[in-house]
């Protein structure tokens, strides 16, 4: 049964991946469509992310009234619906129709991650929790690997032939299909029940009082913020240092996120031989020193040291996640994955003041606010050694 569940949650995990990373096809693609500068085309990233700080507590209250299972397949449903929005988007033209269509898929993404984090997290033992979420999240990665692919085919291609946006209207509707029939499918199976008896008694002022939760919460913050502003802008990040057009550079941006997909399958193993905090610091320290190269440098050097950056990512969210959750009681769980889901609003404003320092100081010098996020993660691993 516990093979189903995890069999079940690696298609789930790697949709939301595949889904989140479009989003970095999207941010050059709408430039471009609708003219705009770097912190206008931003508003994508702030709109999708922006719906976990507004919409991860109720989730939480939704998971607790629900159940695991019954939560998933409604995050299914109204991701489905927000694929579905793209299609007046693009008959309106309209870039604010774009942002309504994000914010919703985005609610339905909230909805996957807030059940789905606890629920590996407790459906095994608690000593293999981080190897196990980080075994889900390596499928998470090979969505992200693939989306900039399917993108940079489906969109991007398109770019050049087009002025109002059609290049999303079908590659969305087939998405909004997919994500129906998981919905149903999994609807259909008997996952393993997790108990919940006690979540109902759980308070918020004892989630609160848990220190390695809040400073959880921050460290989700800072890696969401860092690896979505980088995964934004690396497109236009490329042809700054090279000749490539959008659909090439795309191809890149794809290798990014497989180095974190590689990482996460290498970060099974060393999770289990070196301690979460050790393991973390190590990786925060490495994400810094390769952006401060890329910064520095020129070509090949400065595009693929950037890229690096994607392997440094790889154990971060898990491991961060499950450090945050670690001191929580029994039916706390949902209430924590709430709030560190909440963190995850780090997407929506990271990347929209690293967009306005790429306006003000140029892009280059914006991508060391990634570094500094990265050098809290670094010092919340060593903490937790």
């Amino acid at each position: 049964m516990q093979k189903k569940a995890l069999t079940s949650l690696t298609v789930l995990f790697f949709m939301m991946g595949f889904i989140t990373c479009l989003n970095d096809i999207l941010v050059p693609y709408l430039k471009e469509i609708f003219d705009l500068d770097y912190t206008q085309a931003a508003m994508v990233q702030f709109c999708f992310f922006g719906a976990y700080g507004l919409t991860s507590i109720p989730a939480s209250k939704i998971i607790e009234k629900l159940g695991y299972q019954t939560g998933m397949v409604l995050g299914f449903a109204v991701t489905a619906i927000g694929c579905l929005l793209f299609y007046p988007a693009v008959s309106y033209h309209t870039y604010e129709l774009f942002l309504i269509a994000l914010f919703v898929l985005a609610s339905g993404i909230v909805l996957l991650q807030v059940a789905a984090n606890p629920y590996v997290s407790v459906i095994g033992p608690k000593e293999t929790a981080s190897s196990r979420l980080t075994m889900v999240q390596a499928f998470n990665s090979f969505g992200t690997f693939l989306a900039p692919f399917f993108g940079a085919y489906f969109i991007l291609s398109k770019i050049e032939n087009t002025s109002n946006a059609e290049g999303v209207k079908y590659p969305y509707l087939f998405i909004a299909l997919v994500l129906v029939v998981i919905a149903f499918l999994l609807s259909r199976l008997h996952l393993p029940k997790i108990d919940e008896g006690e979540s109902n008694g759980a308070k918020w002022r004892n989630v609160l009082k848990e220190p390695g939760l809040i400073l959880g919460a921050i460290g989700i913050f800072t890696y969401v913020g860092a690896e979505v502003a980088i995964g934004s802008f690396l497109v236009n990040y490329i042809m700054d240092m090279s000749k490539m057009n959008e659909a090439q550079a795309a191809s890149l941006v794809a290798y990014y996120w497989g180095c974190a997909m590689v990482g996460r399958f290498i970060g099974i193993y060393t999770l289990k031989k070196f301690s979460p905090g050790k393991v973390l610091s190590v990786h925060s320290m490495l994400a810094i020193a390769f952006i401060l190269i890329s910064i520095n440098s020129r070509g090949n050097v400065a595009i693929y040291s950037m890229v690096l950056v994607g392997l440094c990512n790889s154990i971060m969210f898990p491991t961060i996640f499950t450090l945050g959750i670690k001191g929580l009681g029994p039916g706390e769980e949902h209430k924590g994955s709430g709030l560190l889901a909440t963190a995850i609003l780090g997407g929506a404003i990271i990347p929209v003041v690293t967009g306005m320092m790429a306006d003000e100081f140029g892009l280059r010098m914006a991508l060391i606010l990634p570094a500094l996020c990265y050098g809290y993660i670094a010092i919340l691993g060593l903490r937790n050694r």
